[in-house]
């Protein structure tokens, strides 16, 4: 059973995919599979005939049972662009699983979130504290590099999916909304694939 991600980006394409089998492990949902990504810009995701594109291409994957659409609000508000995007998506998926997350406003708000979890990793300082509303305002990426050493930078590239890695998933879900979303789709898909989870999101989070 393969959930098929559609993204907006390169960093995306490595960092959903780690996102997701992190999550997998922690719902024990080893039946689970995780298809590569289809990329698409984020100027398509935002359009119907984008998204019926891309879910086209997604169906086309082999094993694909599920889809799960991920890229970053920006500037529009999720809960007014989430929800078109959504019934435009499910319309092309048909009766496959399909649900769509928009982290707010970028997905390095997860990040600021649980960043004491990250300190000591890809430059993060040792005395780094989170961001009291991380979904606030858009720049979580300049966000992210303040909270570096003097000699290093943020870059989505190279440090994303080492940041994935170290997240605490319990802290960003107790932190952020999108954050929440994502965990909450996951299991949906999960389930709508027949894996039974006993309880999700675990206890403690």
């Amino acid at each position: 059973m393969t959930i098929q991600p559609i993204v907006e980006g390169d960093t995306e394409v490595v960092t959903l995919p780690l996102l997701l089998r992190r999550l997998i492990a922690e719902a024990g949902a080893y039946t689970v599979d995780i298809g590569y990504p289809v990329k698409r810009p984020r100027s398509l995701l935002a359009r119907e005939d984008g998204i019926h594109e891309a879910v086209r291409l997604a169906r086309l994957e082999p094993d694909c049972d599920a889809i799960l659409i991920v890229f970053d609000a920006d500037d529009d508000c999720p809960k007014d662009l989430a929800p078109r995007v959504q019934a435009w998506a499910q319309a092309a998926a048909a009766r496959l699983p399909c649900y769509v997350v928009m982290p707010n406003r970028e997905f390095e708000a997860w990040f600021l979130a649980a960043i004491e979890s990250l300190r000591g990793t890809r430059g993060i300082r040792h005395d780094a504290t989170s961001h009291p509303d991380p979904e606030s305002k858009r720049g979580a990426a300049e966000e992210l590099r303040r909270r570096m050493t003097p000699n290093r930078t943020y870059s989505k590239r190279t440090d994303a999916a080492a940041l994935i890695q170290a997240l605490d998933l319990a802290e960003a879900h107790r932190r952020c909304r999108s954050f929440r979303r994502m965990v909450r789709a996951f299991g949906r898909l999960a389930n709508e694939l027949g894996v039974t989870l006993p309880q999700w999101p675990p206890a403690g989070w």
